[in-house]
């Protein structure tokens, strides 16, 4: 049997005039073109034909000069307030036994305030026998004196009660709650310690409140080598609970930060906490940079590395545009 062979030049025409055929389902040109820049980590280029920029609804804004109270961003802790001379309740209270002790305090306070009551009808009965001259003056003198001790008594048990503070069910109802700011010794000289913070709920979610510092019973923790600092958040609509975690953003005692503004809206954070943003380089072409960030406040942020005064970043369309460089958006 034989086979049959074609010549060459008949292959190479075939081929070519495969290659330069278009197929009927061939995809349009991307409407994103992606292109290496050689800094940072593989970091792209963004090239949008217009109306993908429109599609994604780009927006820009001009970086300009500012300055700000330097802050540091920590974290911290609502629980309710101590009295007394007593130590805040919160997430690591044992509020099974703090509840049993507060059963007890109160009911030694009710046994304290009866024992006053019957002192003093003892000493009023004493006092009338003298009037009457039917007792002597040492069962009067001895009747004040137990009314003396009935009374110091009650005091003791009603501070002894206060130090327990609120009920446990009323934790929540106080008109006025602390935050509790764990901090390191180290870096306490730093930070403007009469001076209010900012108290906001975690991820985000609600406008910050203010919160000033109180004088709490002292307490730190030598192992760790950090410093408890509790400050007054006003709580009448109930709008925190003991035991939430909260972001909490306390000012330095140094003097105004100068930098660049720019939006908050323009800030995109990746999974390791780096902060970037998208500048505009030219019609259309976008670079993701790394920058740094001092403070936010009121929807502007201060940026003391990374951008130049007079650039443009991404505002609207800046999360779009990270999922485009990642393969997310198309």
């Amino acid at each position: 049997m034989q086979r049959a062979f074609l010549p060459f030049p008949f292959i190479a025409a075939s081929a070519l005039a495969a290659c330069g055929a278009e197929s009927p389902g061939a995809s349009p040109a991307k409407a994103v073109h992606s292109e290496p820049v050689a800094h940072e980590a593989e970091l792209l280029k963004l090239t949008l034909a217009p109306q993908a920029e429109a599609r994604l609804g780009i927006a820009t804004a001009q970086v300009g000069a500012g300055s700000a109270q330097s802050r540091r961003e920590t974290a911290g802790e609502i629980v309710a307030p101590a009295s007394g001379g007593g130590m805040p309740a919160g997430s690591g209270t044992n509020l099974g036994q703090l509840g049993a002790q507060q059963v007890a305090a109160d009911g030694e306070v009710l046994r304290a305030a009866a024992q006053t009551r019957l002192a003093q009808i003892a000493l009023a009965r004493a006092e009338a026998l003298v009037r009457e001259e039917a007792g002597s003056a040492r069962g009067r003198d001895e009747a004040a004196a137990a009314l003396a001790t009935a009374r110091a008594a009650e005091v003791t048990a009603r501070r002894q009660r206060a130090m327990l503070g609120p009920a446990i069910a009323s934790l929540d109802a106080q008109p006025r709650l602390w935050v509790r700011v764990i901090v390191p010794a180290s870096d306490l000289s730093g930070l403007g310690r009469r001076a209010a913070v900012q108290v906001r709920p975690l991820g985000g979610q609600g406008s910050p409140r203010m919160a000033v510092p109180v004088d709490a019973p002292p307490s730190a923790n030598a192992l760790g080598a950090t410093v408890d600092l509790y400050y007054a958040l006003d709580n009448r609509d109930h709008a925190w609970r003991v035991g939430q975690r909260v972001a909490v953003s306390l000012p330095m005692a140094a003097g105004p930060v100068q930098g660049l503004s720019i939006p908050t809206a323009a800030i995109l954070r990746d999974i390791y906490g780096g902060e970037w943003v998208y500048l505009r380089t030219a019609p259309h072409s976008y670079v993701r940079r790394r920058v740094e960030i001092a403070s936010s406040d009121g929807g502007f942020a201060l940026v003391t590395r990374g951008l130049a005064h007079g650039d443009h970043v991404v505002t609207d369309g800046a999360a779009e545009l990270f999922g485009t460089e990642f393969g997310v958006a198309h």
